[in-house]
């Protein structure tokens, strides 16, 4: 397997698991898939702030221990970010309350940003800059994907420039057809819509393609769209067919919801 240079920028948190769960994990979309990309065998780089509390000590540690390369953590003295999530009767998950943190307002420096320009892909997972990291590296054409669903300003949610353009949907199959076509007609070159138990489809200007889910008994949901994302990009950037990328993403994605959390790991009582 030819092993890639991957760098993912932005958020991290500790997520908080409510109640039956009560656990908090490591996670966030940035950093779940750069640890998902370390785990499949890449070189995989992890750009982003924590804060000089026990937490970010906890999530440089993970980070470590999953073999993903640390050098460009950066330390702030704001807290860690946090996610408190509730688990319904059902077992979906809702964002309760979000805490940025050392999140909010990072951005790469000109250093950073030098080294961003040697890899053979960088995703961006939440990352409040109005997308200036997006545009700054698709002019210097590096390939870059970003995962708009975990964005909610409107400044930040262009899509222009982008080599893969990710997001979440319930809508139906139709709607998530139009809604891809729409990301491909704003300057995305691959558009991937994750339809939860409804599978997912991908859309470029040559190739549809769509699949379904793979059936698995579900521990947790936490961070299986990040996990496919990286399934995703590693069959991407192994210029696989679209639809075994799509395949690719739908396996990762079973495998992550087969433990608590986007990786796996133990976790902390909270």
């Amino acid at each position: 397997m030819t092993s890639f240079r991957f760098a993912a920028v932005g958020d991290n948190c500790i997520d908080c698991l409510g109640a039956p769960i009560g656990r908090s994990l490591v996670g966030g979309n940035a950093l779940n898939v750069a640890v998902q990309l370390a785990r499949l065998g890449h070189n995989s780089f992890y750009f982003g702030a924590v804060g000089h509390d026990a937490e970010g000590e906890r999530t440089r540690a993970e980070l470590e221990a999953n073999r993903v390369a640390v050098k460009h953590l950066r330390v702030g003295q704001c807290n860690t970010a946090r996610t408190d999530i509730k688990v319904l009767p059902s077992g979906e998950r809702l964002i309760a309350v979000e805490d940025f943190g050392a999140c909010a307002g990072y951005g790469p420096d000109e250093a950073e940003l030098a080294t961003l320009g040697t890899m053979d892909h960088v995703h961006i997972g939440w990352l409040d800059d109005g997308g200036a990291l997006r545009r700054r590296l698709s002019r210097a054409g590096v390939s870059v994907s970003q995962d708009i669903s975990v964005n909610a300003d409107p400044a930040d949610l262009g899509v222009k420039g982008l080599g893969i353009v990710f997001c979440s949907t319930d809508q139906p199959r139709d709607a998530a057809g139009a809604m891809a076509a729409d990301l491909l007609s704003r300057g995305a070159g691959c558009a991937v819509v994750m339809r939860g138990a409804e599978g997912s489809m991908a859309l470029t200007a040559r190739e549809r393609a769509e699949t379904g889910i793979r059936s698995v008994e579900v521990v947790d949901t936490t961070g299986a769209g990040d996990s496919f994302i990286a399934g995703f990009l590693h069959a991407w950037l192994a210029r696989k067919p679209l639809l075994l990328c799509l395949e690719s993403g739908r396996d990762h994605a079973a495998l992550a919801c087969c433990h608590l959390g986007g990786f796996p790991q133990e976790g902390m009582p909270h």
